[in-house]
């Protein structure tokens, strides 16, 4: 997973501008063994408040949050990724799937248009090279 002890503005090479940050909702569905599957809203950051290279993911109603890098997500929606607590992988041509794990097994299984995230990621890669305004 990324580090959590890392602090974006001392591991950024001097010149370097910060990423600006970017919050997404993403309407996702989380997936179960049974029925009762149910559409959420996902947080979806980038920026100074999470990790160098990586995004968060924060399920509602108090269900957690995973940080990891933002390659697992990008090469997630062409193949299967793989990183500490993370899986990601297509699911079809148009969805993909996140599973969440804790230390107790899978936590939740959320299926995500790949648009969206695709869109997230390139909103990502924009904020880092806005200028940063004062």
């Amino acid at each position: 997973m990324c580090p959590a002890d890392v602090h974006p503005e001392e591991d950024r090479p001097a010149g370097e501008r910060a990423a600006q940050p970017v919050e997404v909702r993403a309407r996702g569905l989380v997936v179960t063994e049974g029925p009762l599957s149910r559409r959420v809203q996902v947080v979806l950051r980038y920026g100074p408040d999470v990790e160098p290279g990586c995004v968060r993911f924060v399920l509602p109603g108090g269900g957690g949050s995973w940080t990891f890098p933002r390659a697992v997500l990008e090469r997630g929606l062409r193949a299967p990724s793989h990183a500490g607590d993370i899986d990601v992988w297509p699911c079809g041509r148009v969805q993909t799937v996140v599973e969440f794990h804790s230390p107790e097994g899978t936590a939740v299984v959320v299926q995500f248009d790949a648009s969206a995230l695709r869109g997230f990621l390139r909103r990502t890669y924009a904020s880092a090279s806005e200028p940063v305004t004062h």
